[in-house]
């Protein structure tokens, strides 16, 4: 892969793929069923009103910008999206027989990430999709989360976070992907072992409105009890070790002695969640610190 081209950020990318206005004899007519969908697409749900109201817009007023496509590989004549899902959409549902489209060479390594910004750019992914989306980035591409933040424009942290989702149940994943459950709902959720556990805490945060906080303290209160751990007496050091757990996303324990001396225990749950809690407290990488 050509990680120098990825690390100079979304302007190399953008500038060369999603021109705002592409010279008119560059734009060609393409038949509708000589383009695929892109196969990289993180995105998977569509909104029926969302293509409502692009599709009545498009029906007004034309396709004012063209879809931008590559060549199938291995099939003549045969074309992938590499951006303008949404407008594809739009006019298909319109009954059109053909389409104005941009032809471009782009490795698949580029069609992914181009399909990530377009659609981080509307807002438009769900953190899962959003999650799924980096973690191919990262199984196919060999991309560190690094990487993938500078590539799209994000804090490691964040796509670090984004990417830990994934390991939530069936269960919960179904809210947080229908948008009924926020991202910071579902952090609060992975600290609960029971998938059974989790379902119905999360049933319930929808059913009854709960903020992240209680849904914090719901989580806290059906995680098993440790033999021989007990929660701080003293109300401060309690506050602190809340705040602490806010701040890192993981279980933290104060152990406050005599003469105020004590220890900080942070949990992590694995090599990525170790190097997520090292930058998020030092500032600094791992890879910065080792090499």
């Amino acid at each position: 892969m050509n990680r120098d081209r990825l690390g100079k950020g979304l302007g190399a990318l953008l500038g060369e793929y999603l021109e705002p206005e592409a010279p008119a004899a560059e734009v060609q007519r393409l038949p509708i069923g000589s383009i695929v969908p892109n196969p990289m697409q993180p995105r998977r749900l569509f909104a029926d009103g969302e293509l409502d109201d692009l599709t009545a817009s498009i029906r007004e007023n034309g396709l004012l910008q063209p879809l931008v496509v590559r060549p199938s590989p291995g099939a003549p004549r045969r074309y992938e999206l590499v951006a303008g899902e949404r407008r594809f959409r739009a006019v298909s549902r319109l009954g059109w027989s053909d389409v104005p489209a941009l032809i471009r060479d782009a490795t698949d390594e580029t069609l992914l990430v181009l399909a990530l910004v377009e659609n981080l750019q509307r807002e438009a992914l769900n953190p899962l999709e959003e999650a799924e989306g980096y973690v191919m980035l990262s199984k196919r591409f060999e991309m560190s989360h690094a990487d993938i933040a500078r590539t799209v424009g994000k804090d490691r942290s964040t796509v670090a976070n984004l990417i830990r989702l994934l390991k939530l149940p069936p269960s919960v994943r179904k809210f947080v992907e229908k948008g009924t459950l926020s991202q910071g709902h579902a952090r609060a959720l992975l600290t609960v072992d029971d998938p059974v556990r989790a379902g119905e805490l999360a049933r319930r945060a929808v059913k009854e409105g709960w903020s992240v906080r209680e849904i914090e303290r719901k989580a806290g209160a059906a995680r098993p009890a440790r033999a021989g751990k007990r929660k701080p007496a003293d109300p401060v050091v309690r506050a602190l070790e809340e705040a602490l757990q806010d701040r890192l996303l993981t279980r933290v324990v104060v152990r406050h002695g005599r003469g105020g001396k004590g220890a900080i225990e942070v949990r992590y749950q694995g090599v990525e969640d170790f190097e997520r809690l090292f930058e998020l407290i030092s500032g600094r990488s791992v890879a910065e610190v080792v090499e």
